[in-house]
């Protein structure tokens, strides 16, 4: 088996030096035999910095730099319409659209970019999926936050248990575009305008909800200090607020720091930790506040996905 494997990813020019040790981690682990093609669609990225992310490439491990907004405009102007008005980035809804974006493909990877791999990527691109629209792991790093879980299950309409995270997603390209999945999002987008937590995340587990094939939880292991972390790891998901160019004694830092100083960004990672203030630390402490706060908020509101879905509206794919 040596077709290509696509891996996708979103980044712009603040978050292009973890990019970087996601992409290293990524190529360390590649199968001499097989080939593989990381595609990075960005915004306000240099040149340089996108020459040094190109650098990264192996003989059998490519990466490919292209603008996003070049991809969107392929799609006409059915996105343009639906999201000019809205206040999201395109990168946020950008692995909405790659069934959209790159018809070439039946199978693909998306990863975020605030990843490692510790193992080889093309054991998850072989996993058999079925009919699933996608393969996700269930978000384990809300678990131990009630008003996370109230808010998923009075808000999204799911069972915390069938709750995916999109940061590591095996996409069934070829059901998603026959079931029109770029579409069902944009007529629900645009006439609902559904208020979220994580506008991207929400949407997929309100549409797939019921088509999702759970991964192995070692494809998404998430820092949780309140659980042990887990005995093998295949991805780290450095999520949230838990990442270690940020702070120290972050679960499964290792792993980060085992592929950063090959990354070509080993300077910046090291100024961007020493740079993080107290002050930054104290901002995020508010943005998680904030957070907790709108989701004890949003069930409340008139229009929620679970709402929806109880009056009869098709959320669901």
């Amino acid at each position: 088996m040596n077709r290509e494997i696509p891996l996708f990813f979103a980044v712009d020019e603040n978050y292009a030096p973890f990019l970087a040790v996601a992409l290293r981690s990524a190529a360390a682990h590649a199968d001499p035999a097989r080939r593989y093609r990381a595609i990075v669609l960005y915004e306000g990225l240099t040149d340089a910095t996108a020459a040094r992310l190109r650098a990264l490439g192996t003989d059998n491990f490519t990466v490919e730099l292209t603008p996003m907004r070049a991809n969107f405009a392929a799609l006409d102007d059915r996105i343009g319409n639906c999201l000019r008005s809205e206040h999201f980035t395109l990168t946020i809804f950008f692995r909405l659209f790659i069934p959209a974006m790159f018809p070439q493909y039946d199978k693909g990877v998306y990863i975020d970019s605030d990843v490692v791999l510790t193992a080889d990527v093309a054991e998850l691109f072989d996993t058999d999926i079925g009919d699933a629209l996608l393969g996700a792991c269930r978000d384990a790093s809300i678990v131990d936050v009630p008003p996370l879980v109230s808010y998923i299950e009075n808000a999204i309409g799911v069972d915390l248990a069938e709750y995916v995270n999109s940061g590591v997603l095996l996409l069934n390209l070829k059901e998603m575009r026959r079931c029109r999945f770029e579409e069902h999002f944009l007529r629900l987008l645009s006439t609902y305008h559904v208020d979220s937590i994580a506008p991207d995340q929400d949407y997929i587990n309100a549409m797939c909800n019921g088509r999702i094939h759970y991964l192995d939880a070692a494809w998404d292991a998430m820092p949780n200090e309140a659980r042990e972390p887990l005995r093998e790891t295949k991805l780290v998901h450095y999520n949230l607020f838990s990442k270690p160019w940020c702070y120290d004694g972050v679960q499964y830092e290792d792993a980060f720091w085992a592929h950063a100083p090959e990354s070509g960004f080993w300077e910046e990672i090291l100024a961007y930790k020493a740079g993080f203030t107290e002050q930054k630390k104290a901002a995020e402490r508010a943005c998680l506040a904030n957070m907790i706060r709108r989701s004890e908020e949003i069930p409340r509101h008139p229009v929620t996905f679970k709402k929806l879905h109880e009056q009869g509206v098709r959320v669901r794919i």
